[in-house]
């Protein structure tokens, strides 16, 4: 059950529309919700401005490292006071939360106190649509132990859940998941499955329908012939689907460095949230 939801606020558009996925879910799940904005310490003690001043020992410059600290700091608070504003507008229970670090390793250590993690597609550094998954978002997928919902760059009410499920120990997370929060929602969810093997594949189906018959769901199966990595994508266009859950970073590390991983493909070429859990 989701109870508690962290939300990772940067100010940009992206993290515009994962406030507004985290405000609708803490309002239909009866949820805490909690802003969080990191100064990112790279910005701060990376500067190209404070490496050159510091080289060439301009006086001017000598200070910048605690004004450009003053002023990250500063709008880090005047965004999460537009947050608290959001929020109390909802009449949601909130919190606020500014801290100075690397982000994505902040945002994982405060994910210990929530039940899901949301953040945007990319964050403020993003100036260029190179549909890669932007970095603060591909280090959290994969160090945070809570489930991430990562969001797209427009806000759009969810009405139609897909689960992707291969029978694995994070996809039947994701299930357990799915499942609590679409009867939550009182939506409808589909299940895919997708591989080579016809009797693999309708074994793997079976039991998700027997663990997802104790719930009160409407449930669509969907069985396919491919590559997940495929097939996701184009199940999620062609079904009309505004939610993808599926678990997070299935192969090895070897394999994914090697190949990708499915996860950061269906992250890059849907237009959907994705929940992924653990």
């Amino acid at each position: 059950m989701i109870k508690t939801i962290l939300v990772g606020i940067d100010g940009s558009e992206h993290s515009r529309a994962a406030e507004d996925y985290g405000i609708w879910l803490a309002a239909k799940l009866g949820a805490t919700i909690t802003g969080m904005h990191v100064v990112d310490i790279v910005a701060i003690e990376g500067s190209f401005f404070h490496d050159i001043s510091g080289s060439l020992g301009f006086e001017p410059y000598l200070d910048f490292t605690s004004k450009m600290r003053e002023a990250l700091q500063a709008r880090g608070r005047s965004l999460l006071e537009n947050f608290s504003a959001r929020c109390d507008a909802a009449k949601l229970r909130s919190e606020t939360v500014l801290q100075i670090g690397i982000v994505p390793t902040e945002l994982s250590e405060r994910s210990r106190e929530c039940d899901l993690v949301v953040i945007g597609h990319h964050g403020v550094n993003h100036k260029f649509p190179t549909g890669m998954l932007g970095g603060v978002a591909e280090s959290l997928t994969r160090q945070c132990t809570k489930p991430v919902l990562v969001t797209p760059q427009k806000f759009k009410p969810i009405e139609s859940p897909l689960l992707a499920y291969d029978g694995s120990e994070r996809a039947s997370a994701a299930m357990d998941a799915a499942a609590e929060v679409c009867t939550e929602l009182g939506l409808g969810l589909e299940v895919l499955t997708v591989g080579s093997e016809a009797d693999k594949t309708a074994s793997i189906m079976a039991a998700a329908e027997r663990y997802l018959s104790s719930y009160s769901l409407k449930l669509d199966t969907h069985t396919v012939d491919g590559q997940a990595y495929e097939a996701i994508p184009e199940r999620v266009s062609e079904g009309g689907h505004d939610l993808v859950f599926m678990g997070s970073h299935g192969h090895g590390r070897i394999i994914e460095f090697v190949l990708g991983s499915t996860t950061e493909y269906v992250l890059r070429n849907i237009a959907c949230p994705v929940f992924l859990s653990r």
